[in-house]
């Protein structure tokens, strides 16, 4: 980052000496910085978890709460853990340089700091933030709340663990004569709003999109995240999906273009859900007899004409306000043993 080019970048000092915090604020204000002090450590995490900030200085020997307790707050604390930290301190020794770095701080200046030492420390940390907020706003975008969150916590390896979940798919009927019929910016168009309906309805009720391929995407109901209600959430997911598809369909028929119908399948039961691929293209996933058993169903839909259809797992899970209709076993390729099939029937049909 170029000298004089930090973009108004907020820095919070942290010391208890009244002059010291006066001259350091007033250096760095002409810096072109914003700066907000505090007088102690506990004055200053409260600081923190309140306001927003991109860097801060930080002294060791305080009142309160000294240094070394604000780095471990900070490094428990999942929003706060990535604020870049430089101490500077009268402290003296290895072994307080070593424990603030252990702790998480990004450097350890002695006072009485060299201002241009401090000036190219302080654009290096806030270039470092720069490129971590662009990275985090990337997951962000390519990835869910939940993934989102789950690799901020638990960090990126492949690799799964098994959890009990529900697993969706769907997919639009009849999609490549549909798309055959009409020029590939109306078929673009159309997708996009299917997507931004079905993800409505999935998020809403607690989950994940995890695969989306043409017309077709696959949902999670209990991962990364745990769902104690999964059954019963994916098969109200299915619900509002048919039911905002039916309102587009109004809008579709008013424009004179074409309306779509889907179908859903829903498994329910123990998968293994993370991260497959490679460390440079992953995505997070889930396998297991659950997620064929839900693929299955959504393809048997087209024999049943039926837009829902489930497992007996995912019915057992159900709560008691939601209709169903069991349609026998069924005997799915590559599965050894039948499924029991139930059909969800729409409020409407009651």
């Amino acid at each position: 980052m170029r000298e004089g080019s930090y973009g108004g970048a907020r820095l919070l000092v942290v010391d208890d000496n009244k002059v010291n915090r006066l001259l350091l604020t007033r250096n760095l204000e002409l810096m072109g910085l914003k700066v907000t002090s505090a007088e102690n450590g506990r004055v200053g995490l409260d600081m923190l978890r309140r306001d927003s900030f991109d860097l801060m200085l930080l002294d060791i020997e305080m009142p309160e709460m000294d240094g070394f307790q604000v780095l471990s707050e900070l490094a428990k604390d999942l929003e706060l853990r990535d604020l870049p930290v430089i101490v500077t301190s009268s402290l003296e020794g290895l072994e307080n340089v070593v424990r603030c770095i252990e702790l998480g701080a990004e450097d350890y200046l002695t006072k009485p700091v060299n201002p241009a030492l401090l000036k190219a420390r302080i654009g290096a940390c806030l270039e470092k933030k720069r490129l971590r907020d662009q990275q985090k706003e990337l997951v962000r975008r390519f990835a869910n709340a939940e993934v989102a969150q789950d690799l901020q916590q638990t960090g990126f390896s492949l690799g799964g663990k098994r959890v009990r979940g529900s697993v969706l798919f769907a997919d639009i009927r009849e999609f490549t004569p549909l798309a055959e019929s009409q020029p590939p910016e109306e078929t673009i168009e159309l997708l996009n709003t299917y997507y931004t309906l079905m993800f409505n309805a999935i998020s809403g009720h607690g989950g994940i999109v995890s695969q989306i391929a043409g017309d077709g995407l696959m949902a999670v109901f209990g991962a990364p995240l745990p769902l104690a209600d999964h059954c019963d959430a994916a098969v109200r997911t299915a619900l509002e999906m048919i039911e905002l598809i039916e309102l587009f369909n109004v809008e579709q028929a008013a424009g004179a273009k074409p309306q779509i119908r889907i179908g859903i399948g829903i498994g329910s039961g123990e998968m293994v859900a993370g991260y497959t691929g490679t460390n440079e293209r992953a995505t997070y996933t889930c396998i297991g007899d659950t997620v064929n058993v839900a693929s299955r169903l959504e393809a048997h839909t087209k024999a049943t004409d039926t837009p829902i259809l489930i497992d007996g797992e995912t019915r057992t899970g159900l709560r008691g306000d939601i209709s169903v209709e069991g349609l026998g076993p069924v005997a799915f390729r590559g599965k050894a043993q039948t499924v029991e099939v139930f059909g969800v029937k729409p409020p409407r049909t009651r």
